[in-house]
């Protein structure tokens, strides 16, 4: 089935999975970061405040893990999509690979690993270096990597956008989530709620599947661009 042109408005909401097909490391589960390192002393404010440059330090070999990893086919399918209709991601990833694609209307619920900020004078920049330009503000402060980090509260305009954006669509497809991570968990049940049509892509079966009009188990990049035929 070609649903290229049966929707008018389309949001996608995205995790993990399809980052994975990129290469992109995962962070939760068996094999993931947080595995590996202590998000204690790594991705909290807490250890920021404690150490910073440790923390930037780390954040910068996470950057580094990602730097040349490259959109794969599901992203830019949802990149062509949005040059002829209304198409939003809402992604919990930080990687930055859907405005690599092309896609600019992106709604980052955890924020981005290119993105810092300054706590003290609210100055945020964007940096797409592998190592940063700078760890610290113009002002003199530590820039603080701008991502959600365990402990945190989601940015509420942030997440009302989401939720905004969900309401009103008319087509929710959701890619490579497991649904464990809140309060983004609880977005699809928007769309649930809503009249959209929703469809599941994913590896395996999640709790959430059954409430899915559709389900497809497989990879994003196979599936996605079979949905979405251009002439």
């Amino acid at each position: 089935m070609n649903y290229a042109n049966q929707f008018d408005s389309i949001v996608f909401f995205t995790g993990a999975g399809i980052s994975a097909e990129s290469n992109v490391p995962t962070y939760r589960g068996k094999g993931g970061i947080w595995e590996k390192y202590d998000w204690q002393s790594l991705a909290c404010q807490r250890a920021f405040d404690q150490n910073p440059e440790r923390v930037l330090e780390f954040h910068e070999f996470r950057r580094s893990l990602v730097y040349n990893c490259k959109p794969n086919p599901a992203h830019n399918t949802i990149s062509q999509l949005e040059q002829t209709k209304a198409v939003f991601v809402v992604t919990q990833n930080i990687d930055g690979l859907h405005q690599k694609a092309g896609s600019g209307n992106v709604v980052e619920l955890h924020g981005s690993l290119w993105r810092l900020r300054c706590d003290y004078c609210g100055r945020q920049i964007e940096d797409l270096n592998r190592k940063y330009r700078s760890k610290k503000c113009a002002c003199g402060q530590w820039l603080r990597p701008a991502i959600t980090w365990f402990e945190d509260s989601l940015e509420s305009g942030v997440f009302a956008q989401a939720h905004s954006l969900i309401e009103s669509c008319d087509l929710f497809i959701s890619i490579g989530t497991s649904g464990s991570v809140w309060p983004a968990a609880g977005l699809p049940q928007i769309a649930f709620d809503g009249k959209a049509h929703c469809i599941e892509l994913n590896l395996e079966k999640t709790e959430y599947s059954p409430m899915y009009n559709e389900t497809y188990f497989g990879l994003a990049g196979t599936i996605l661009p079979s949905l979405f035929q251009f002439k």
